[in-house]
């Protein structure tokens, strides 16, 4: 790793030699020469995280011993890989590893001034427009960002990038149009860059042309193969499409090239309960545990799992897990409610303890998740509290959407006919009409018999008044 500095740390010279052997090029030694600025400037009021740009304020330059490496211009971007406190470690455009000074660089949004003094000192030159661009938009300046792109290219910046950037602009304003159309320009300009692709697929995603997304996504996946970012991106595209099978596919891709990538277990293991294949399901959620066990949705999602697989107790225990890791996940809380409040497993119901997780997913979500609404009614029809039930699940049904408002309103009948809550009311409802059937037949049988009954009686009676009036005599059967 090399060390930039400008004329203002070249006092401090000595104090910058270090080893790197662990890091690149097998140079353990580097030393800091002095750059061509010569103006001091003061420190950032506050540091770039890793990952993020910063902008040279100066020129810089590294060099071994012998002889200078690689320079950095004034306005140059620089990838942050570690703050160490007085500099940072960065990457240049070029790959470059090393070490500069704070004073020597700025974030991105405070970088305005820099490109502007260099577009006076090259006022026909538009990749500067460019830079400034993404200086405005960093902070939060969307007009500015958009004129200073539409004057680089109106200044006859033919550079992929300059359309590929604007592209990401009109996308984040909601133009999809105008992004795709400029993602197609920078692929006319340089077929063999797979950005504009993924960008393009990402807009597709947007407008939900999800088979338009796979396709991109899979072009760039010949180009970068196996890229688990790529496969994840088509995934989910898969996903939204429909084609559930094929996301899984793409998940198992990444999971066999890095069985530790828990975010593709647990994507898997997603797609595979919307499947409905909960031991899958469930078992992608363990090796999610054992790959962070400090996840409580990973707890959580495979409680759920296990409890559609009828083993509520283990479900109650991964939901208590995630509660503990998260005590503020509501979703945790209020699939608690719904297992202690409905459990076929009277061992495990619980009413009261089911309207207090109720009640505390509602609290988080501030009573405004219909799905907390609706455990915490469900809990109160456990109680046998159907008063307090009905006047929840009225405000179920008040906010309910479309395509569940039916299903709401007949959990309401039933609270209002003091019935406790069921996952399948139509099946419920015929479960309960046939009995009632059953139970009328019965009665009617029961009745009819009793008639047969008194009319045999009655008959019986007749006869033998009828004989004695005769004076014949009637034999006993």
């Amino acid at each position: 790793m090399f060390v930039f500095s400008s004329s203002q740390t070249r006092s401090n010279v000595s104090s910058l030699f270090f080893n790197t052997r662990r890091l690149v090029r097998g140079r353990d030694i580097v030393r800091t020469l002095a750059s061509l600025g010569g103006v001091a400037f003061c420190a950032l009021s506050h540091a770039a995280n890793p990952g993020q740009p910063v902008v040279a304020r100066v020129e810089m330059r590294f060099a071994t011993e012998d002889e200078v490496v690689d320079v950095i211009s004034k306005g140059d971007l620089l990838t942050v890989v570690e703050d160490r406190g007085e500099d940072y470690v960065i990457v240049t455009h070029e790959g470059t590893r090393g070490a500069v000074d704070k004073v020597n660089a700025v974030e991105l949004a405070e970088a305005t001034d820099i490109y502007t003094d260099l577009i006076k000192e090259n006022p026909d030159g538009g990749r500067y427009y460019t830079l400034r661009a993404s200086a405005w938009w960093a902070l939060g300046k969307q007009d500015e960002a958009m004129q200073d792109f539409n004057t680089a290219i109106e200044k006859g910046y033919e550079e992929a990038h300059a359309y590929s950037s604007r592209g990401l602009f009109y996308a984040a304003q909601g133009d999809h149009e105008a992004a795709i159309k400029d993602y197609d320009k920078a692929l006319e300009l340089d077929p063999e860059d797979v950005t504009p692709i993924i960008n393009r697929a990402a807009v597709h995603m947007g407008q939900s042309k999800f088979q338009a997304a796979i396709d991109d996504y899979t072009a760039a996946l010949k180009v970068r193969k196996d890229n688990a970012g790529l496969l994840r991106q088509r995934a989910i595209a898969f996903k939204a499409a429909g084609k559930l099978d094929k996301a899984v596919e793409d998940f198992d891709r990444i999971v066999d090239n890095n069985p530790e990538d828990v975010a593709a277990v647990m994507g898997r293991g997603y797609i595979r309960f919307q499947q409905r294949e909960y031991a899958a399901a469930a078992s992608d959620f363990s090796a999610a545990i054992e790959l962070n066990e400090k996840d409580p949705v990973a707890w959580n999602n495979r409680g759920y799992n296990r409890y559609q697989l009828g083993k509520a107790a283990s479900a109650l225990k991964d939901y208590d897990q995630a509660i503990k890791l998260a005590p503020n996940y509501a979703l945790a809380h209020q699939n608690r409610a719904w297992l202690l409040g409905t459990s076929e497993d009277e061992s495990l119901r619980d009413a009261e303890e089911a309207v207090k997780a109720a009640e505390k997913a509602c609290e988080i979500n501030a009573y405004g998740n219909i799905g907390d609404l609706s455990a915490l009614a469900a809990a109160h029809a456990a109680q046998g509290k159907f008063k307090d039930a009905v006047g929840w699940q009225e405000k179920v049904v008040e906010v309910a959407p479309a395509d569940v408002k039916t299903f709401a309103e007949k959990m309401l009948a039933r609270y209002r006919n003091k019935q406790l809550y069921v996952a399948d009311p139509l099946a419920a409802e015929k479960a309960e009409r046939e009995e009632a059937e059953a139970e009328a037949k019965a009665a009617a049988d029961e009745q009819n018999q009793a008639a047969i009954k008194e009319a045999a009686k009655k008959l019986e009676a007749e006869e033998r008044s009828k004989a004695k009036a005769t004076g014949a005599e009637l034999l006993d059967e």
